[in-house]
């Protein structure tokens, strides 16, 4: 079964190649979509894939790579388009 998340996470998740990590882990998955860093300091990624990879992805995001601190994290779950091909990271 395929789905979709959509992932906003806050905290010390800039500067700690948070976005890096997620897409490494997504692409090993074959999880499709994106990654970015907003302009308010938190994170955002888009995740398309099986639901069991997608949340892998998102289980993740809850704790990030060392020196990352996840204050918050908002899963946003949806059904699968698949508009992506590949992951990368948005600049």
């Amino acid at each position: 079964m395929k789905a979709r998340a959509h992932v906003y996470i806050s905290g010390r998740v800039q500067g700690v190649f948070f976005r890096n990590n997620v897409a490494d882990l997504a692409e090993t998955l074959g999880v499709a979509g994106w990654v970015r860093n907003l302009s308010d300091g938190r994170v955002e990624t888009v995740l398309e894939g099986e639901k069991d990879n997608v949340g892998r992805v998102v289980e993740y995001c809850r704790r990030g790579p060392p020196g990352a601190y996840v204050r918050d994290l908002e899963v946003k779950w949806a059904e699968w388009r698949g508009e992506f091909t590949g992951f990368k990271i948005v600049r």
